[in-house]
């Protein structure tokens, strides 16, 4: 029994240790949104910093903008990047990679709706990795004239959802529809609290609502119903999610205000409002966030300066 007891022990240790050597990372990036990726840090998910650096400049797109970053770090460690490169008249989105976060990969423009000559934008790309269908799931907001039914939005400003899948970022499956709840959305943001259990972060963007919801689905690729109220007020957007220790915390972008808000939840059901308990550095605009060992960490608080492809 004592001999189990101490194993016990040195498992929950090491548990601990594994769980200590973890922060967080927030991608930004700051209007006019041409200097490239930023990054805040966080110990607890509460409070922010920033990392003193652009990142990764853009060079792809017909504005060399980047917008809405979301980065992830797949199984074998490599970190994918996505971004938005242009607000009006493009097809794509932007990619990159990198081992460090700092040595990138050269800069590629993935076309994921050159098949829909009449597209407005595509919007704030995100991305998620389904564990399950071990793939990379990519979901963004785009603009079709005419494709769905017309609310009160203007006919360039409809948008549903779409998504695109990979394994290696070399090769993408067809672009599907990937949610259309009725009226036009954008900045979805999935998130898996256990098996058979995903949720939908999403952006509620008519008028007057311009507020945020969520939806739940038994698979990463839904369908997503169950559609909820709002839990922000109007004029919120950019999700992102980070798991806390007794829940989680949706931080958005009170975009009007020009300031950050949050929510916290332990059930995606019951919000409270948590403004008063994060911080978060002045000009930060919307991105995701992810977590990584400190070490990480460490290498970019010491990088100075704008980081180029190769």
């Amino acid at each position: 029994m004592i001999a189990k007891l101490k194993i016990l022990i040195v498992l929950f240790a090491f548990a601990c240790a594994s769980c200590s050597n973890k922060v967080y990372l927030f991608t930004s990036f700051h209007e006019p949104a041409n200097e490239g990726l930023r990054m805040l840090y966080s110990k607890d998910g509460y409070h922010w910093k920033s990392i003193d650096s652009v990142l990764l400049k853009p060079q792809i797109g017909a504005q060399k903008i980047m917008r809405d970053p979301s980065c992830i770090q797949g199984p074998n460690g490599m970190f994918h990047l996505i971004w938005t490169t242009e607000w009006k008249g493009g097809n794509g989105f932007g990619y990159a990679a990198s081992k460090d976060l700092i040595n990138w990969s050269e800069q590629q423009y993935i076309p994921v709706m050159q098949y829909e000559p009449t597209v407005v934008n595509v919007w704030a790309p995100e991305l998620f990795y389904d564990d399950v269908a071990q793939q990379f799931i990519i979901v963004w907001a785009s603009c079709i004239p005419d494709r769905f039914e017309k609310g009160i939005e203007a006919n360039d400003n409809n948008h549903r959802l779409y998504y695109t899948t990979t394994k290696d970022f070399k090769t993408f499956s067809d672009t599907k529809l990937f949610l259309d709840p009725k009226f036009s959305t954008i900045d979805a943001v999935m998130l898996k609290r256990q098996a058979n259990d995903y949720v939908l972060v999403l952006k509620d963007n008519t008028r007057p609502e311009r507020n945020i919801k969520v939806a739940f689905a038994n698979k990463a690729l839904g369908k997503y119903d169950n559609i909820s109220k709002p839990f922000t007020g109007h004029f919120t957007e950019g999700p992102a999610v980070a798991k806390v220790k007794d829940g989680w915390l949706v931080y958005y972008d009170v975009y009007q205000k020009k300031q950050y808000g949050a929510s916290f939840t332990k059930d995606f059901k019951t919000f409270t409002n948590a403004d008063s308990l994060i911080t978060v550095p002045e000009g930060h605009k919307h991105g995701t966030i992810f977590t990584v060992k400190k070490q990480i960490l460490k290498t970019l608080l010491n990088h100075k300066g704008t980081t180029n492809t190769k």
